[in-house]
């Protein structure tokens, strides 16, 4: 089974953005039409929005990857999660390629 689903725009139903009550960080709840949802953490919508940035903005980076890093306490700044998203030293053309693939093998998310 083909566990690659493309989400179109179309796909999704709801999005919710918020502070749930009882909690200190945001979330976001994505809704789609075949009744699959997600909820996002705010740490892991910050990592997207930042890279997001950087590939849209940057002159010459055209496409970065994020990979879980669990830090010990001396490698990470006072407040922040022991599990990262960091970017990885992969080339653009490889991430290209890699995102390419798994568009080529992906299904309809409905």
């Amino acid at each position: 089974m083909n566990k690659i689903r493309i989400i179109r725009n179309e796909d999704v139903n709801k999005i919710l953005v918020g502070v749930p009550e009882g909690h200190k960080h945001l979330r976001i709840s994505m809704k789609l039409k075949n009744g699959l949802v997600l909820i996002f953490q705010e740490a892991t919508i910050a990592n997207i929005l930042r890279v997001y940035t950087t590939v849209k903005t940057h002159p010459s980076i055209r496409a970065q990857e994020l990979e879980m890093r669990t830090l010990t306490a001396d490698l990470r700044k006072d407040g922040y999660a022991v599990h990262q998203l960091l970017e990885t030293p992969r080339k653009n053309e490889k991430v290209e390629r890699e995102l390419k693939e798994l568009l080529e093998r992906g299904e309809l998310s409905i």
